[in-house]
């Protein structure tokens, strides 16, 4: 009787223990990074030295007066 009655308030002092863990345990961000913008994309191919200035400008021109949905 006297085991068991230790079993018991073993079991329910672990069981406190681990939903107080639980609970204060920080949140973790579920959403995924957004995706660079075709802009930003340019704008890093510029700052890496894959572009000109012209051809930055030239395409930047190009992604703001295209259509959003276009191929």
């Amino acid at each position: 009787m006297t085991a068991s009655m230790i079993l018991f308030w073993a079991l329910i002092i672990t069981a406190a223990v681990l939903l107080f863990k639980a609970l204060n345990r920080p949140h973790e961000h579920t959403h995924a990074p957004t995706a660079p913008t075709p802009e930003q994309i340019l704008g890093q191919r510029l700052a890496r030295g894959e572009v000109d200035e012209d051809e930055y400008r030239r395409s930047l021109a190009a992604l703001r007066t295209s259509p959003p949905n276009a191929p």
